[in-house]
């Protein structure tokens, strides 16, 4: 679906997201299926390539009651992106250990993907890659060295305790 052809443009999209936010607001909203369900309701046919835009553009987050909009989703755009990584990594990371090269986050269910995309958006030292599942993020770095260090500050920024010291 373009949003670009003749009688139809960005208002129509700023609408769209309009929209979306007073649903996501209203609590519930569990998938992208259902939030295009909730919008057919309203009037408003959406293909599912854009309405991944449009969560990504009002940075949504999937959390474990559903998507949630930040202190404003308009305001999250502003952010810095190294303070948006610490702030969902303490909002959802329960336990930072590494495993070899690799460091294993744990979240709630549903916690791992905003975590993976906020350290993909801003990649600390060492950083190779992300892989995100439901509650696990794998993030593959360079070294067992990098790993430890990178245990280390994620655990802080999380601020969750170094799952190797004594508790």
């Amino acid at each position: 679906m373009n949003n670009n052809y003749p009688g139809q443009g960005r208002s129509d999209a700023a609408r769209r997201q309009e929209v979306i936010l007073q649903l996501v607001q209203g609590g519930g909203v569990r998938s992208q299926r259902e939030l295009a369900r909730l919008l057919r309701g309203r009037g408003i046919a959406v293909a599912q390539p854009t309405l991944s835009r449009d969560v990504r553009e009002l940075r949504l987050a999937k959390t474990p009651d559903g998507y949630a909009a930040g202190a404003g989703a308009a305001v999250a755009a502003k952010e810095v992106p190294g303070d948006r990584a610490a702030r969902t990594l303490k909002s959802f990371v329960l336990s930072v250990r590494t495993a070899g090269s690799l460091v294993v986050m744990k979240t709630p269910p549903a916690g791992a993907q905003p975590v993976a995309r906020a350290l993909d958006e801003a990649p600390p030292r060492d950083v190779v890659g992300t892989i995100a599942g439901d509650d696990t993020v794998f993030v593959a770095t360079p070294s067992e060295r990098a790993a430890r260090a990178l245990e280390r500050q994620l655990a802080l920024l999380a601020a969750v305790p170094d799952s190797r010291l004594p508790a």
